[in-house]
């Protein structure tokens, strides 16, 4: 009796296994998808992932399957890119076929398509356009706006003098120095940096940004139809994202009250203009939902990647001080102590520039990017990938060559010199991905990096808690994002 009870369930479960396999298998009769492990009902392939890291597992997937394998992320198909060849091949030479994004539903559902991150056809190519021309007009790569970015990395170093060499995290100045560039571009506004309701909304972007990856949400975002009805870590997050939409909805408000039409001052004003342009296009994309979202958009992505990389930057070079050191000398050797770093000083440093795009690579940001889809059935190298097939760029698995980085898990600027010091250009460095889908903020985010980095190394040493060999590196969280490990430090004016 026993037996019959324990052998019903099994019989069930085999035979759920392997209509699953038949109908994927004549689904795709005629078509030669890309290898990889089988998947399991319902949870497809988890079981072959470590949820708490999974870019390593799929990099371990890719040694067994290959650079271009499918695998299931519960009911989902996704096709993992693993290699700086696969990676281009899809993204620059088929990158129109690759050009859709796919569904983070924690964050998508909430976005409902609008927005420029997470929308797509003629959604995103327009918002995208305008982003693009708009950021470029208040000062995206251009004086302007590098005058803004030397003007807050001032008030940054201000503020770090207040710690008086004392220990402190330095996570939150930080957010506030990136969040106050993007919204001097967003709506010609920057914060105090103890103002409550700045401090409110930076501890409430970097606590989502936390719980993009762990595991709840990653259940969330593989059955999302079935877990929004369960409380959980899901309705928080939704919570602290529509505190975000509502702020920049009141900002959206106060700009229609004093907007002047032929005087835009920051990016709002000229999306409202660009909305009473086409306000008799029904069929217009530049409605209030898109600029809501696209201004949340450019808030969250603006500050906390930056702020991220920067203190990550900052962890490293505590954990390196040989490093530091040699920054510190090129600083004082071109720059000096007594004038503002700028872009021009960027061409004579190799060796920061080095530092910098060492610690990009290190630390592998977004380890497989955002997700794309093909928009079409694409035939890939010997292979087809059905239409609306979500697709991973394994980014780590670029930056982290070991033929193009000797040593890739070792933080060492020398992958960026070549043997005159001089930098060394690399296709491999893509830490903002490739294509069309690319971060729209390059431009701005090294502008940031370079400036603010330079500018608190002209006036302060770093100096570790303890012993810096013994400080962690590893991310607190691997997955979407690689959240750095909390820690303290010192600065010591110089």
């Amino acid at each position: 009796m026993e037996l019959l009870e324990i052998g019903t369930p099994v019989l069930i479960i085999c035979f759920i296994c392997l209509v699953f396999l038949l109908v994927r298998k004549q689904s795709h009769k005629g078509e030669r998808l890309p290898p990889g492990p089988t998947p399991l009902p319902i949870i497809g392939n988890l079981m072959n992932l470590n949820l708490k890291d999974i870019p390593a597992s799929l990099c371990k997937l890719a040694q067994e399957y290959g650079p271009v394998y499918m695998l299931y992320l519960g009911p989902r198909p996704t096709v993992v890119l693993h290699g700086y060849e696969a990676v281009k091949e899809a993204l620059i030479d088929q990158g129109d076929k690759f050009l859709g994004r796919g569904r983070i539903p924690v964050i998508s559902d909430f976005q409902k398509g609008h927005g420029v991150i997470f929308s797509n056809g003629e959604t995103w190519k327009q918002m995208r356009r305008f982003s693009l021309t708009t950021l470029r007009n208040f000062g995206m790569g251009k004086r302007s706006l590098e005058e803004r970015v030397q003007e807050e990395a001032r008030c940054l170093v201000e503020e770090l003098r207040k710690t008086k060499a004392q220990p402190f995290d330095p996570s939150f100045i930080l957010s506030c120095a990136a969040c106050n560039v993007i919204c001097s571009i967003l709506f010609k506004e920057r914060f105090q940096y103890q103002d409550k309701k700045f401090l409110f909304l930076m501890d409430l972007l970097g606590l989502n940004f936390r719980r993009l990856s762990p595991v709840w949400n990653q259940v969330y975002n593989l059955w999302p139809n079935l877990i929004k009805h369960l409380p959980g870590q899901h309705r928080s997050f939704f919570k602290r994202t529509a505190v975000f939409h509502n702020f920049i909805l009141g900002k959206v408000k106060e700009h229609q009250e004093s907007l002047d039409e032929s005087n835009p001052q920051d990016f709002i004003d000229s999306f409202l203009c660009k909305m009473e342009q086409e306000k008799c296009n029904p069929l217009s994309e530049f409605h209030l939902e898109n600029l809501t979202i696209c201004g949340s958009n450019l808030f969250a992505a603006g500050t906390e990647t930056t702020s991220s990389t920067m203190r990550y930057g900052l962890l490293l070079l505590l954990k390196h001080p040989e490093v530091e050191a040699k920054v510190h000398e090129e600083i004082d050797r071109v720059i000096g102590r007594n004038q503002s770093p700028s872009m021009k000083d960027k061409m004579k440093m190799p060796y920061t520039e080095a530092v910098l795009n060492e610690i990009q690579r290190y630390i592998t940001l977004l380890p497989f990017s955002l997700p794309h889809v093909v928009t079409k059935d694409t035939k890939f190298r010997q292979f087809v990938i059905p239409k609306d097939t979500m697709v991973l760029p394994l980014l780590s698995s670029v930056l982290h060559d070991c033929k193009e980085f000797p040593n890739p898990e070792k933080f060492d600027p020398g992958h960026f010199l070549d043997e005159n010091g001089s930098l060394r250009k690399t296709n491999y460095f893509i830490p903002f991905s490739l294509g069309k889908r690319a971060c729209l903020g390059e431009g701005l985010a090294r502008m940031e990096l370079f400036l603010f980095l330079t500018t608190v190394l002209q006036n302060f040493s770093l100096k570790p808690l303890g012993d810096p060999k013994e400080l962690p590196t590893k991310p607190l969280i691997a997955g979407l994002i690689n959240i750095p490990p909390p820690f303290k430090l010192c600065l010591v004016p110089r």
